[in-house]
């Protein structure tokens, strides 16, 4: 297989401190052409500027994940703006959003630092990657207001959801959940997202498709996913990719 793009990665996480240059590098030669790589906080930057200029298939996002936000200063937008632009293979601003899985984390707070970026998103003609998990209700009526130029990431809501966002003009991006047994609510939101507004990520080091499930994750394996995804939509695994490969590029704006 090949033209496969991991539209939302995680390689500066400490799960690839081991072997981290030998495994980005053995990617490129299994098919591997795309990856994004993506924050998760203002600490993850400096990591990531690192990885795009050492790996010419490697571009990156930076953002402040809602989980981060209760350790996020008031001014980190400043900081933000000049980091991405101080590099052209930033490419969106990510991963934000909201988070209400766990308690301790402070909702207005979260809701602030993701309308923030979303205007500095619009100040910089930037594409976003939206994160929200149990938090459905709040992120779309934000997400009404503003109609980013976003991709919804791990997508775990329902088919009417997907609906919604794709009506907005914004794209969708599944991982490896897809070829569990148990995954008939993504399945169902998978069905309704046309092809040309579909991606396909690892959120590696996370959510590894069968039949790696609960090892650790990497790019290569997005060939499990696409399959599954593929079958869904009666077409072969390498159309799949090409048409996915083609939408992230076109997200992503990378020639």
């Amino acid at each position: 297989m090949n033209n496969i793009f991991d539209s939302h990665a995680h390689y500066n996480a400490h799960a690839f401190d081991n072997d981290r240059d030998e495994l980005l590098t053995a990617l490129k030669q299994s098919g591997v052409v795309n990856i994004v790589n993506i924050a998760a906080e203002m600490d993850d930057s400096e990591d990531i500027l690192k990885l795009v200029e050492k790996y010419d298939y490697i571009y990156g996002a930076l953002g402040v994940h809602p989980e981060a936000v209760d350790r996020t200063p008031d001014n980190f937008t400043e900081t933000l703006e000049k980091q991405i632009l101080s590099q052209p293979k930033i490419k969106a601003i990510g991963e934000i959003g909201l988070d209400y899985h766990y308690e301790g984390y402070s909702k207005e707070n979260q809701k602030k630092i993701f309308v923030k970026q979303l205007e500095l998103a619009k100040k910089l003609d930037m594409p976003v990657v939206i994160h929200s998990r149990d938090a459905c209700e709040d992120t779309m009526e934000i997400l009404r207001e503003y109609r980013p130029n976003g991709v919804m990431h791990c997508f775990g809501y329902s088919a009417e959801i997907a609906e919604e966002i794709i009506n907005m003009g914004m794209y969708i991006s599944f991982t490896g959940v897809i070829t569990f047994k148990n995954a008939k609510k993504a399945v169902r939101a998978l069905q309704t997202v046309p092809t040309d507004r579909l991606m396909l990520e690892t959120d590696c080091p996370y959510m590894a498709p069968e039949p790696y499930r609960g090892k650790r994750c990497n790019s290569s394996m997005i060939e499990h996913t696409a399959s599954k995804a593929a079958e869904i939509f009666n077409m072969q695994t390498q159309e799949l990719l090409d048409i996915t490969c083609a939408n992230a590029k076109r997200f992503f704006n990378i020639k």
